[in-house]
């Protein structure tokens, strides 16, 4: 009997339905539920073929996120963090450089006045 163990065990998902992971299934689930609910309540006001695209559309997002992973992050773990270091806590970083060999000129400047006067 042979078991196969992933190499890095975080990136082990228990699969529930249809090979989906919870997380995946919920969001399919929801993405089902916009389109459906889009459906039917656009039906009689727009053509067939334009509310087949609409129903695309605003399921698609939802479809996405379920799936979606950036550096092991889920997308609404990635939003907070980009909200937090984008909005709330916005870092500006400044750059100085540092010039050695202006510094050790000054200095050996500084040390040749200070022994001509002594």
């Amino acid at each position: 009997m042979e078991v196969k163990v992933p190499k890095e065990i975080r990136d082990y998902q228990e699969s529930i339905y249809f090979g989906l992971s919870a997380r995946q299934f919920v969001f399919s689930l929801l993405a089902i539920a916009v389109a459906v609910i889009t459906y039917f309540s656009l039906r009689s006001v727009l053509g067939t073929e334009t509310v087949s695209w609409l129903c695309v559309l605003m399921a698609a997002p939802f479809a996405a996120i379920g799936f979606f992973r950036y550096n092991g992050m889920p997308f609404e773990r990635l939003v907070v963090v980009w909200i937090r270091s984008a909005v709330l806590i916005p870092s500006q970083l400044k750059y100085k450089s540092e010039n050695l060999f202006e510094q050790a000129v000054k200095h050996k400047k500084g040390n040749d006045k200070h022994n001509a006067i002594s």
